[in-house]
């Protein structure tokens, strides 16, 4: 450059590379007091909620009647296994079991075997309709994990006949 000194142009450059370099910050919110968004909630997140709900309330009937222990604690494995897969998948994490579940979990109010095993039908298909949907809407390389869930479920409601 004819009329500028070798010092002149390179405070320039840097100068030009630095604005621009904080130019696009600005664009994104970092200096204008924008708080950072949430990352949106995983569309799985409520099928897997909803399986440790349902875990639960067969946990719940176990406890309320142990005569359906050997019938529901397969049950209840299976659902507390799809939600640890589901957390796996999502990259979330499994809420501790420290509360234990209360006879209100179960669904209903449940004064004989009967009324639970309707009300744990009635939960059971619910999640099962949530699971298709789910399945429905998922991504392919998640597709086959929420339709195992789905027929997983499909059984349940046979068990719990």
């Amino acid at each position: 450059m004819p009329g500028r000194s070798r010092r002149e142009v390179l405070r320039t450059s840097a100068l030009v590379a630095l604005v621009g370099a904080t130019g696009g910050l600005t664009g994104c919110g970092l200096f204008e007091g924008e708080p950072d968004r949430p990352p949106a909630a995983d569309p799985l997140a409520p099928l897997m909620a909803g399986a440790l709900d349902l875990a639960a309330r067969y946990e719940a009937a176990i406890a309320a009647f142990p005569a359906l222990t050997d019938r529901l604690r397969p049950i209840a494995e299976a659902h507390r296994a799809h939600a640890a897969e589901l957390a796996r998948v999502t990259g979330a994490t499994l809420p501790t079991a420290t509360a234990a579940a209360s006879p209100a979990a179960v669904g209903g109010t449940g004064n004989n075997d009967d009324e639970v095993r309707r009300d744990l039908r009635k939960a059971e298909q619910e999640g099962r309709d949530a699971a298709k949907k789910a399945c429905a809407e998922a991504p392919a390389n998640r597709a086959a994990l929420v339709g195992s869930i789905a027929a997983a479920r499909a059984t349940h409601l046979e068990v719990v006949r």
